[in-house]
């Protein structure tokens, strides 16, 4: 891309009012951006509003010049091996994306610069994994080794790099060794690919630059605001075959990526969870709307027809870290439970209770919560 052109596309995709559904008329009715800008403004009102052929028409000069300078550069670097930005018209444009019914103009990506150099930016097979910002330690486990089996089998993993659940699944993934042929796992942000939110994530984006792919709408710059992060999960579930909720309440955004899912005509999977944990209720309620319950891995491969279509199989199930004949952990069960509880199911006293509680913890098979609640962790 030459200068000249990336300032035409920012132009197009920057200029406030217009909108993207805007920017696609225009492009549809004159071509390329450079063709849309050389017509008069009255040529626009053609596809677009009054207003909005103003705002285009506003949107030059010294305001545009920063960003045109400061993307240009970001593309310039030693990094630009591994880092573009692909329109609607380029051909390495992800197919799956374009059918949805809202795709991006412009796809700022940063990654593995193998994955640039043999043009394999966007997987054949992919599955969104999102859920809870603060999940249970099960919700957590769940997220982690779900990413980890599914890209054991083949897939990448797609979320969006915030807390919790998303965290967990692009962690999963990383831990799985591959041959770079796709990325581990793609994380779509909802700012700028010059900074990372949350702040407490650069760590994570960097595993994710050697060994996947940052995907971002935004120009460099945008800060994480509230409305962007909604916006950006038609992106993940749009880049993916299926989205898997591993935990959500029922006011969670990953709802959203659930329904967004389902309008573009891609499989719904939710994890079931104790009829008691608020985390648990937007799983619940996407399982009575019609998703698929999965308990395994196995469980989304099979729905996804790709059991037998991808060269490594799944594994299963890992087994519990300690044996199901532990008296406390046959006692405490799935469901959260109290201390009181656990006294009366055990019959124990309270400072042994206490001491078999506090080793469970450290070896990862129960997990205190808020509330004085014990809860057992099990394998995904």
């Amino acid at each position: 891309m030459q200068r000249e052109e990336l300032a035409a596309w920012l132009r197009l995709t920057t200029a406030r009012g217009l909108g993207l559904r805007a920017v696609r008329r225009l492009l549809a009715r004159f071509g390329l951006p450079q063709e849309v800008l050389a017509h008069a403004m009255y040529d626009w009102v053609d596809c677009i509003s009054a207003a909005q052929a103003q705002a285009l028409q506003a949107h030059s000069g010294d305001a545009l010049q920063p960003l045109v300078e400061r993307t240009w550069q970001w593309l310039q670097t030693q990094a630009a091996a591994s880092r573009a930005i692909l329109t609607l018209a380029d051909p390495a444009y992800p197919r799956q994306l374009l059918e949805t019914e809202d795709p991006p103009v412009l796809l700022y990506l940063e990654g593995a610069a193998p994955l640039f150099d043999a043009g394999h930016l966007f997987p054949e097979h992919s599955i969104a994994i999102v859920g809870s910002r603060n999940p249970s330690a099960q919700g957590a486990l769940n997220a982690r080794q779900f990413g980890q089996a599914l890209r054991e089998a083949g897939l990448s993993i797609v979320s969006g790099l915030a807390r919790g659940v998303d965290a967990a699944a692009h962690e999963g993934a990383l831990t799985v060794l591959a041959d770079g042929a796709t990325p581990a796992t793609l994380a779509v942000v909802g700012t700028g690919l010059d900074q990372v939110y949350p702040r407490a994530h650069e760590a994570l984006a960097a595993r994710i630059r050697e060994r996947g792919l940052l995907v971002s709408e935004y120009p460099l710059g945008t800060p994480p605001l509230a409305g962007n992060f909604p916006r950006r999960n038609r992106i993940i579930s749009g880049l993916s075959q299926g989205t898997l909720v591993v935990e959500a309440a029922l006011a969670s955004g990953s709802l959203i990526t659930a329904r967004l899912a389902s309008e573009q005509g891609r499989e719904v999977f939710a994890i079931p969870g104790s009829i008691h944990a608020p985390q648990s209720r937007g799983c619940h309620a996407l399982i009575r709307q019609g998703a698929k319950l999965v308990e395994t891995a196995q469980d989304i491969l099979e729905e996804l027809q790709l059991a037998a279509a991808l060269t490594r199989a799944a594994p299963s199930a890992p087994a519990l870290a300690r044996g199901t004949d532990d008296a406390v952990l046959q006692a405490l069960g799935f469901d959260p439970a109290s201390l009181d509880t656990l006294l009366a199911r055990t019959g124990l006293d309270t400072a042994a209770l206490q001491v078999r509680l506090l080793e469970l913890e450290l070896d990862g098979s129960v997990a205190r919560l808020p509330g004085g609640l014990f809860q057992r962790v099990a394998g995904a």
